[in-house]
């Protein structure tokens, strides 16, 4: 296991966006790292490999920016290189939602660390004794490869159903504490602000989502593995990849 996997992504107001997207270029060919890069005025998301040196001199100067000095990486370990190229690429969002005035930049919704989100699970209620459920935001073919027991899934095909789809069903949520997951971090970031707009009073986001989980607390609650967009296809709650039959992503993970 010779190449670093990171995912990380930050919401945070960027601008200039062709200059940065240009020293993330030359930083990033600098060192022997593929993967993919997103940037738009919201923020940054990132899913790179490498050889760990130069994984974490990359890092290293990227929090030498001080708009990224606190970014929180996902670390995971794979024998071979997953990703066949670089791309940085700049998007009108790094998570694509449709709904502009969800800015999680100007103010986070609370989130529950994984340690808590087990405890919860495993007595099946919040610190206050109200029923707690999990709501997955990723995409259907995602949820197919592995979700937590008995999670909410609405079947989406693409992250910009979610809103719709949470306005369908809001009336089953009411009462309930709801945490909000995904691969990562980003989409349950967005879906939890937006439950909290359209109403609902106890909403939290996995803080770090599904491999921060998996870090913490491994294979408690979930069922199967973690899909995972390169050629990994998926990771297993030892963050290992798997090597038998796995699901073939689309061309868009939005």
């Amino acid at each position: 296991m010779e190449i670093l996997n990171i995912a990380a992504y930050k919401f945070v107001a960027l601008d200039s966006l062709p200059a940065l997207q240009a020293a993330l270029v030359q930083a990033l060919q600098a060192r022997a790292i593929k993967g993919t890069v997103l940037l738009a005025e919201e923020g940054i998301n990132l899913f790179l490999a490498g050889p760990s040196d130069d994984i974490h001199g990359f890092l290293a100067g990227l929090r030498a920016d001080a708009r990224f000095a606190d970014l929180e990486v996902k670390e995971s370990w794979s024998s071979a290189q997953p990703f066949r190229k670089l791309l940085v690429k700049i998007k009108p969002e790094i998570i694509r939602m449709n709904h502009p005035a969800i800015r999680p930049s100007a103010g986070r919704a609370p989130a529950v660390d994984a340690r808590t989100l087990k405890r919860w699970l495993d007595s099946g209620q919040d610190d206050d004794g109200r029923p707690v459920v999990t709501l997955d935001t990723r995409n259907t073919y995602e949820v197919d490869a592995g979700t937590f027991s008995q999670a909410i899934d609405w079947r989406l095909e693409k992250f910009t159903e979610f809103p719709q789809a949470l306005l369908d069903h809001r009336a089953q949520l009411q009462d309930k504490t709801v945490v909000s997951f995904c691969t990562g971090g980003i989409r349950c970031e967005k879906a939890a602000i937006f439950m909290q707009e359209a109403g609902l009073s106890h909403v939290y986001q996995l803080d770090g989502g599904i491999l921060k989980y998996f870090e913490d607390c491994g294979q408690a609650h979930f069922d199967g593995e973690c899909f995972v967009f390169d050629q990994r296809r998926g990771l297993d709650p030892a963050l290992q990849p798997r090597v038998d039959a796995r699901p073939t992503a689309p061309a868009s993970r939005q």
